[in-house]
């Protein structure tokens, strides 16, 4: 069946109260971007409380269905055959067609859901529910009604037009991104990170990215694995800008100037320093991380108060609840856990002590970096230096 158009639900979008019209607006503009590529003509509208995508001419229908299954946002994507009002012959005659064609010999149960929007039809729902499960049963021998518990639910909203489906595609869900500010994640080539920012952006966060870079400690394969999992990314955000930093230098400093059973929380607090360095001048108002709590050594309680008490902005850690399974399950749905497990180690993994502290003091870290006179320093010079990615 050739579809000429698709009804897309929004769940969370329908509590909001007087502004609900700026996130509808948002949702369209993220749809248009993700169906600019697809092979087709596409108009994106508005229509009390709904939102369609009407076509013109042939288009890549699974094209079409897989960009909005990547839009934050959308709760439900439903292929919609529309029908000009011309009379109610004419819609009974159409109903049992499309769903003789749909359902042609399974045996199913179903439910004729009439929604008459259009309060001049001159018949009433029920009437409109009754008359065509009826032609459908005359014809249909293979069909049976259960209003309770259905196998298809026959969806027809009477409007101006007759809109008319059953079937109902799955969306993320969530809100569209660019609606709940912007926030800088710190974006490693490991499963987690990349996890931590398809959550963010599934609240409508505008995420952007900051990734250490130490050549040649780390190399070239491992920076390109996380561009392509910033590009992964980018498939749902719609575009994604990657910070790299070079922290080889900053790195070496920390590694003859602290003790060694405290490098990773100096390197991690070094890394929140800067990356908040550059949120800042992005307009962001806070950081993300993939961390979970006790996950590794600088995640446990301590740890991760020693971190983030360098930080001045507020930092989101969407994953410190999940255990490893639960974060892997979300990356191999999402498509980036295959990107994450390539052999290609970051820089936190090849300057990890042997014997990291996992319960360090914050008066302990604090007073060995007041001794580190030429951090700021290192830290300037890293963020000056950083390389801008556009995806």
């Amino acid at each position: 069946m050739m579809y000429k158009a698709f009804l897309v639900k929004y769940a969370e979008i329908g509590i909001k109260g007087k502004n609900r019209h700026l996130f509808e607006k948002a949702l369209c503009v993220q749809m248009e971007h993700a169906l600019a590529p697809v092979d087709g003509n596409f108009q994106v509208t508005r229509e009390m409380g709904r939102i369609y995508v009407n076509t013109e001419g042939d288009f890549d229908y699974e094209g079409a269905v897989d960009a909005l299954t990547r839009v934050f946002g959308i709760a439900e994507i439903c292929p919609v055959v529309i029908l000009e009002d011309t009379g109610f012959e004419d819609l009974a005659e159409a109903v049992v067609s499309y769903v003789k064609e749909l359902y042609p010999t399974e045996e199913k149960t179903f439910k004729v859901c009439a929604r008459r929007a259009n309060k001049n039809y001159p018949m009433h729902t029920m009437e409109v529910n009754c008359e065509l499960g009826g032609r459908i049963l005359d014809v249909c021998p293979n069909l049976k009604v259960d209003v309770h518990e259905p196998d298809i639910y026959l969806n027809v909203e009477l409007r101006q037009k007759i809109y008319l489906y059953c079937e109902s595609i799955a969306g993320p869900g969530g809100m569209p991104v660019g609606t709940n500010g912007q926030a800088m994640l710190l974006l490693s080539g490991g499963i987690d990170s990349p996890v931590a920012t398809w959550m963010m952006a599934k609240r409508g966060v505008e995420v952007e990215g900051v990734y250490f870079h130490s050549p040649p400690y780390t190399s070239e394969w491992a920076k390109q694995k996380v561009i392509d999992l910033a590009k992964r990314i980018a498939d749902f955000t719609g575009e994604f800008k990657l910070y790299v930093v070079p922290f080889t230098d900053l790195q070496l400093y920390l590694l003859e100037n602290v003790p060694h059973d405290k490098l990773t929380i100096h390197l991690k607090r070094a890394m929140m320093r800067a990356a908040e360095k550059i949120a800042e001048k992005d307009g962001a108002w806070s950081l993300i991380t993939g961390e979970s709590v006790g996950q590794v050594a600088s995640q446990t309680m301590q740890g991760i108060y020693a971190i983030n008490a360098v930080c001045n902005m507020p930092v989101l850690r969407p994953l410190a609840g999940m255990d490893k399974q639960e974060i892997i399950n979300i990356g191999t749905k999402i498509g980036t856990y295959d990107i994450s497990i390539r052999p290609y180690e970051d820089c936190c993994t090849i300057f990890v002590a042997k014997h990291p502290q996992i319960k360090p003091r914050l008066n302990v870290i604090e007073r060995i970096e007041r001794k580190l006179t030429d951090l700021d320093k290192y830290l300037e010079e890293a963020v000056e230096n950083a390389e801008i990615i556009e995806l």
